[in-house]
């Protein structure tokens, strides 16, 4: 097969939780004082800098793989701030040559976190996007906003992705159960609606689901014909999921795809590069580079690895 087809028939997915990729400056709507210079990070320009070139590297090393490298077509970010620090990520980080382009939300999350999908219009041209609200429940606190982005790949045929930030376990994981339930529901009505008006539609839906791959949000989506496809994803440096909760490897973080895309998966990965890494003192092995470790900042990329998914179209 020649160099170029084999270009023009790969589509790499990557999905990332940057972990509080937030500038320096306040939003009065928002409780964000703590990634402030006079806050309790002392969050500066220097470390937002470092922190997007930081997680600009990571993006970038996620498209090695066999010995090659091609920059990943699509990227879905979670915990980003907002539009200036999209902006920033991909005209002014390592990725300024990468000529991506981004979709992201607006949601009422309180600490102002959202999600958003990069992507590189030769491989990904969207036609439509719109966010999901989620409307809370009693009890629970305003949360993100599904990002959903319909769009044409290489070969003709559309996309459709989902990028999700379901509400995270503070509290006690019982207790916040319900509130991710709330979050499949929504999801598996738009799927319905997906399947109303195409046949065999390519659906994907990632992002970090903040539970396993029995939590509801799996459970839910597999009822719904999906397959999770990042479900036996490791690393290739002894990491066994994207996240470690005291010595333990955890995949909380998901690539989901529909029938037709499922059977076109040539791969999916946990990106865990060396610099990615740090030595686990309390539990042995290794742990994802933290930016800060409790309060004490390390000058790391994220408290997440990336998930790398490879598709092939022939």
């Amino acid at each position: 097969m020649c160099l170029s087809l084999l270009l023009t028939s790969l589509l790499t997915l990557v999905q990332l939780n940057c972990e509080n990729l937030f500038d320096c400056r306040h939003d009065s709507l928002k409780q964000d004082i703590e990634f402030t210079p006079e806050g309790d990070r002392r969050w500066t320009e220097s470390k937002y800098w470092d922190k997007l070139d930081n997680t600009a590297k990571a993006i970038i090393s996620c498209g090695t793989e066999d010995g090659d490298w091609r920059l990943p077509d699509i990227v879905a970010l979670c915990e980003v701030e907002n539009d200036s620090v999209m902006h920033d990520l991909t005209r002014r980080s390592l990725l300024r040559s990468a000529n991506y382009e981004y979709i992201m939300t607006s949601s009422p999350d309180e600490r102002g976190i959202d999600v958003a999908l990069l992507y590189s219009p030769g491989s990904f041209a969207p036609v439509r996007h719109y966010p999901l609200r989620i409307k809370p429940m009693k009890g629970m606190r305003p949360t993100r906003d599904i990002l959903y982005v319909a769009g044409r790949i290489i070969t003709g045929d559309t996309v459709h992705i989902f990028v999700v930030h379901a509400p995270s376990r503070y509290g006690g994981e019982r207790r916040t159960r319900p509130h991710r339930k709330l979050v499949a529901d929504r999801l598996s009505a738009a799927i319905d609606s997906l399947h109303a008006v195409a046949n065999d539609p390519m659906i994907i839906i990632t992002g970090d689901f903040n539970e396993g791959g029995d939590g509801h949000m799996a459970v839910q989506m597999q009822a719904k014909g999906m397959a999770d496809v990042s479900a036996d994803a490791t690393g290739s440096h002894g990491v066994q999921g994207t996240y470690k909760y005291k010595g333990r490897w955890e995949r909380i973080d998901h690539i989901m795809a529909s029938p037709r895309l499922a059977r076109q998966l040539r791969s999916c990965r946990v990106c865990d590069e060396p610099f990615m890494l740090e030595e686990d003192d309390k539990y042995g092995g290794v742990q994802p580079l933290r930016t800060y470790r409790a309060w004490r900042y390390r000058r790391g990329f994220s408290d997440h690895l990336p998930l790398v998914a490879r598709f092939v179209f022939e």
